[in-house]
C-alpha cells in the first residue's frame, strides 16, 4: 500500500487542521496555529465536537476510549491506554471521551458498555471493543481489526 505525500491532522490542543508532508510525522510536529506539539504521547481527552473533528477530518487512524470517572475498569485501564499511546503515536491518535461528561457523544455512538474501544479510520467505525484491556491485549486486538495491519 502506497503511503501518502501528506497527512492531515486535526491538532488535539486548538483543533486546527494541519497539513504535514509524511516524512515530518516522526519530526515531533507542531500545530501550525496554536504551536504546540501535535503529538505528546498520551491520549487527549476530547469533548462530542473535538471528537466528531477528528473523525472528519483526520487522515490517521483513531483510538477512543470511552470512559466515565465512576468506572473501576475503566480506571484500571487507563494506565494501560497511556502507555499504548506512546507506542503507537504518530501512528495513531489516542483519544479518550468522558460519557459521563459527553452523554450525547456518547449516545451517538450507542456506547452501551464502558470502558469501550472503537477504531476509526477515514471518518468511519472500523471495530469495538468492550471491557477493560492490558497494554499488550489492546495492542493485539489493535492489530488484529487496524486497517494498517493488513
Amino acid at each position: 500500500m502506497a503511503t501518502p505525500e501528506s497527512l492531515h491532522l486535526v491538532c488535539p490542543h486548538c483543533q486546527a487542521v494541519n497539513r504535514l508532508p509524511t516524512p515530518r510525522l516522526v519530526e515531533h510536529p507542531v500545530c501550525g496555529r496554536c504551536k504546540a506539539p501535535l503529538f505528546n504521547g498520551e491520549p487527549t481527552a476530547v469533548d462530542g465536537d473535538a471528537l466528531a473533528t477528528h473523525i472528519a477530518r483526520s487522515d490517521l487512524p483513531l483510538l477512543v476510549d470511552f470512559w466515565a470517572p465512576w468506572c473501576g475498569p475503566c480506571r484500571s485501564m487507563a494506565p494501560a491506554f497511556a502507555q499504548a499511546a506512546q507506542q503507537l503515536e504518530p501512528g495513531y491518535r489516542l483519544l479518550k471521551l468522558d460519557t459521563e461528561a459527553q452523554p450525547a457523544a456518547a449516545h451517538r455512538f450507542a456506547i452501551r458498555s464502558i470502558p469501550t474501544l472503537i477504531l476509526f479510520h477515514g471518518g468511519r467505525e472500523i471495530a469495538r471493543q468492550s471491557g477493560a484491556m492490558d497494554t499488550p491485549t489492546l495492542l493485539r486486538w489493535l492489530g488484529s481489526v487496524s486497517p494498517a495491519a493488513g
